[in-house]
């Protein structure tokens, strides 16, 4: 069981953790001298129980309104989910029968009749005007 030396609030302790288990301890440390030193800058020195004590409590704070924020995070996804599994669940939706128009070849032989006529006209409108 290795022991490691900290620093919080500018004191340093010596405390035993498990093996591979240094990295943890060391971040968790850092987290209280962080509160420790606003403690520090707002009131000044402290006794070391008061300090770790409201370092503590000030840690504590941020992690229940992390926990709240978890659980409404939670609670928004779970109604997510439900309305994922609500969609997918569904039946299909029938399929649409949609038309296409198709012009049948003779419409447009009649068409092109038309049309060519219609030009023969205007040529012999334009001939008789000029």
């Amino acid at each position: 069981m290795p022991e490691v030396e900290i620093k919080i609030g500018g004191r340093a302790f010596e405390v035993f953790c498990q093996d591979g288990e240094e990295h943890y301890l060391h971040s968790a440390a850092k987290m209280l001298d962080t509160e420790a030193s606003v403690l520090a800058g707002q009131i000044g020195r402290l006794p070391e129980a008061r300090m770790l004590l409201m370092a503590g409590l000030m840690l504590a704070d941020k992690t229940a309104g992390l926990e709240d924020k978890l659980r409404e995070a939670e609670a928004r996804m779970a109604e997510k989910e439900a309305e994922i599994a609500r969609l997918m669940a569904r039946p299909a939706p029938e399929p649409q029968k949609i038309e296409v128009a198709v012009i049948p070849p003779e419409l447009m032989e009649t068409l092109s009749e038309l049309a060519a006529r219609a030009e023969s006209l205007a040529d012999a409108v334009e001939d008789k005007a000029g």
